[in-house]
Protein backbone atom coordinates (compact mmCIF):
# COMPACT_ATOMS: atom_id res chain seq x y z
CA UNK A 1 0.00 0.00 0.00
CA UNK A 2 1.49 3.36 -1.40
CA UNK A 3 1.79 5.66 1.82
CA UNK A 4 -0.92 8.16 0.83
CA UNK A 5 -3.11 4.89 1.05
CA UNK A 6 -2.09 4.55 4.26
CA UNK A 7 -2.82 8.15 5.42
CA UNK A 8 -6.14 7.99 3.92
CA UNK A 9 -7.08 4.78 5.72
CA UNK A 10 -5.29 6.65 9.02
CA UNK A 11 -7.30 9.73 8.72
CA UNK A 12 -10.76 7.82 7.75
CA UNK A 13 -9.97 5.29 10.76
CA UNK A 14 -9.43 8.49 12.99
CA UNK A 15 -12.43 10.37 12.23
CA UNK A 16 -14.10 7.11 12.97
CA UNK A 17 -12.37 6.78 16.50
CA UNK A 18 -13.15 9.82 17.49
CA UNK A 19 -17.21 9.82 16.24
CA UNK A 20 -17.17 6.25 17.84
CA UNK A 21 -15.82 8.18 21.48
CA UNK A 22 -18.43 10.55 21.01
CA UNK A 23 -20.93 7.94 20.89
CA UNK A 24 -20.05 6.60 24.22
CA UNK A 25 -22.59 8.49 25.58
CA UNK A 26 -25.42 6.58 24.04
CA UNK A 27 -26.51 3.79 26.30
CA UNK A 28 -26.98 -0.15 25.45
CA UNK A 29 -25.62 -3.18 24.62
CA UNK A 30 -24.70 -2.61 21.01
CA UNK A 31 -24.51 1.27 19.60
CA UNK A 32 -24.35 2.35 15.90
CA UNK A 33 -21.14 2.08 14.78
CA UNK A 34 -19.66 4.52 12.27
CA UNK A 35 -16.11 3.22 12.49
CA UNK A 36 -17.68 0.59 10.00
CA UNK A 37 -18.39 3.63 7.55
CA UNK A 38 -15.28 4.88 7.61
CA UNK A 39 -13.50 1.91 6.94
CA UNK A 40 -15.52 0.95 4.63
CA UNK A 41 -14.92 4.43 2.80
CA UNK A 42 -11.35 4.03 3.29
CA UNK A 43 -11.90 0.38 1.24
CA UNK A 44 -13.68 1.90 -1.71
CA UNK A 45 -11.46 4.84 -1.92
CA UNK A 46 -7.82 2.81 -1.93
CA UNK A 47 -9.06 -0.54 -2.87
CA UNK A 48 -6.32 -2.43 -0.51
CA UNK A 49 -5.21 -6.05 -1.32
CA UNK A 50 -6.64 -8.45 0.67
CA UNK A 51 -4.05 -8.92 3.34
CA UNK A 52 -4.38 -5.22 3.62
CA UNK A 53 -7.90 -5.22 4.03
CA UNK A 54 -7.68 -7.76 7.12
CA UNK A 55 -5.09 -5.27 8.80
CA UNK A 56 -7.70 -2.48 8.32
CA UNK A 57 -10.31 -4.57 10.24
CA UNK A 58 -8.09 -5.58 12.81
CA UNK A 59 -6.95 -2.04 13.46
CA UNK A 60 -10.80 -1.06 13.47
CA UNK A 61 -11.52 -3.75 15.68
CA UNK A 62 -8.73 -2.83 18.05
CA UNK A 63 -10.35 1.11 18.38
CA UNK A 64 -14.03 -0.23 18.31
CA UNK A 65 -13.42 -3.00 21.26
CA UNK A 66 -10.80 0.05 23.40
CA UNK A 67 -13.84 2.57 22.75
CA UNK A 68 -16.75 0.67 23.84
CA UNK A 69 -19.35 -0.64 26.30
CA UNK A 70 -20.79 -3.03 24.24
CA UNK A 71 -22.14 -6.51 25.50
CA UNK A 72 -18.39 -8.01 24.71
CA UNK A 73 -16.22 -5.60 22.92
CA UNK A 74 -13.49 -8.50 22.09
CA UNK A 75 -16.26 -9.48 19.52
CA UNK A 76 -14.73 -6.53 17.45
CA UNK A 77 -11.91 -8.29 16.96
CA UNK A 78 -13.69 -10.82 14.68
CA UNK A 79 -16.64 -8.89 13.17
CA UNK A 80 -14.73 -5.73 11.81
CA UNK A 81 -12.30 -8.01 9.69
CA UNK A 82 -15.29 -9.45 8.46
CA UNK A 83 -16.84 -6.32 7.94
CA UNK A 84 -14.12 -5.45 6.01
CA UNK A 85 -13.30 -8.28 3.52
CA UNK A 86 -17.19 -8.01 3.01
CA UNK A 87 -17.17 -4.57 1.90
CA UNK A 88 -13.96 -4.89 -0.56
CA UNK A 89 -15.45 -8.36 -2.15
CA UNK A 90 -18.94 -6.69 -2.84
CA UNK A 91 -17.13 -3.56 -3.99
CA UNK A 92 -14.68 -5.19 -6.26
CA UNK A 93 -17.50 -6.81 -7.66
CA UNK A 94 -19.72 -3.72 -8.32
CA UNK A 95 -17.47 -1.14 -8.57
CA UNK A 96 -17.87 0.53 -12.53
CA UNK A 97 -21.83 -1.16 -12.81
CA UNK A 98 -23.67 0.44 -10.55
CA UNK A 99 -22.98 4.11 -9.43
CA UNK A 100 -24.27 2.87 -6.26
CA UNK A 101 -21.74 0.33 -5.42
CA UNK A 102 -19.85 2.41 -2.45
CA UNK A 103 -23.38 2.15 -0.62
CA UNK A 104 -24.30 -1.62 -1.35
CA UNK A 105 -20.70 -3.08 -0.05
CA UNK A 106 -20.92 -0.71 3.04
CA UNK A 107 -24.47 -1.59 3.46
CA UNK A 108 -23.22 -5.24 3.31
CA UNK A 109 -20.33 -4.70 5.09
CA UNK A 110 -21.87 -3.06 8.41
CA UNK A 111 -24.39 -6.36 8.12
CA UNK A 112 -22.03 -8.96 8.01
CA UNK A 113 -19.94 -7.48 10.87
CA UNK A 114 -23.16 -6.37 12.95
CA UNK A 115 -24.19 -10.00 12.48
CA UNK A 116 -21.03 -11.16 13.35
CA UNK A 117 -20.79 -9.77 16.35
CA UNK A 118 -23.97 -10.50 18.16
CA UNK A 119 -23.46 -14.11 16.73
CA UNK A 120 -20.00 -14.10 18.69
CA UNK A 121 -21.15 -12.51 21.74
CA UNK A 122 -24.12 -14.65 22.12
CA UNK A 123 -21.81 -17.74 21.71
CA UNK A 124 -19.19 -16.60 24.50
CA UNK A 125 -20.92 -14.27 26.74
CA UNK A 126 -24.57 -16.25 26.78
CA UNK A 127 -24.96 -15.90 30.71
CA UNK A 128 -24.06 -12.32 30.27
CA UNK A 129 -26.63 -11.61 27.53
CA UNK A 130 -29.56 -14.05 29.14
CA UNK A 131 -29.03 -12.23 33.42
CA UNK A 132 -29.32 -8.91 31.12
CA UNK A 133 -31.95 -10.18 28.31
CA UNK A 134 -34.05 -12.83 29.59
CA UNK A 135 -33.50 -14.83 26.52
CA UNK A 136 -31.53 -14.82 23.57
CA UNK A 137 -34.27 -13.87 21.42
CA UNK A 138 -34.85 -10.60 23.56
CA UNK A 139 -31.34 -9.84 22.92
CA UNK A 140 -31.51 -10.69 19.09
CA UNK A 141 -34.57 -8.59 19.25
CA UNK A 142 -33.01 -5.36 20.77
CA UNK A 143 -30.04 -5.44 18.56
CA UNK A 144 -30.85 -6.57 14.88
CA UNK A 145 -32.77 -3.58 14.54
CA UNK A 146 -29.45 -1.45 15.43
CA UNK A 147 -27.93 -3.61 13.33
CA UNK A 148 -29.95 -3.01 10.11
CA UNK A 149 -30.24 0.93 10.76
CA UNK A 150 -26.48 1.52 11.28
CA UNK A 151 -26.40 -0.77 7.48
CA UNK A 152 -28.49 1.74 6.48
CA UNK A 153 -27.37 5.25 8.00
CA UNK A 154 -23.61 4.38 7.13
CA UNK A 155 -24.53 2.81 3.74
CA UNK A 156 -26.06 6.58 3.11
CA UNK A 157 -23.08 8.26 4.41
CA UNK A 158 -20.74 6.44 2.27
CA UNK A 159 -22.21 6.81 -0.69
CA UNK A 160 -22.98 11.00 0.22
CA UNK A 161 -19.33 11.13 1.33
CA UNK A 162 -17.57 8.85 -1.63
CA UNK A 163 -17.66 11.75 -4.46
CA UNK A 164 -16.73 14.41 -2.82
CA UNK A 165 -13.57 12.28 -1.73
CA UNK A 166 -12.96 10.64 -5.02
CA UNK A 167 -12.77 14.03 -6.29
CA UNK A 168 -10.24 15.23 -3.91
CA UNK A 169 -8.02 11.94 -4.23
CA UNK A 170 -8.18 12.32 -8.04
CA UNK A 171 -7.07 15.99 -8.07
CA UNK A 172 -4.04 14.98 -5.50
CA UNK A 173 -3.18 12.41 -8.22
CA UNK A 174 -3.19 14.84 -11.11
Amino acid sequence: MKSQDIAIVGILLAIGAIVRYLSLVIPGPIVSNLVIAFYCLAIILVIPTFTEVIGIGIVAGIVCALLSHSIFPPSNLISEPIGAIVALIIYKTLMGRLSISPAISTLLGTLASGTTFVVVAMLLVAPTIVSKFETMGAFAGAVIPIVVLTAIANAVIVQILYVPASKVLARGKA
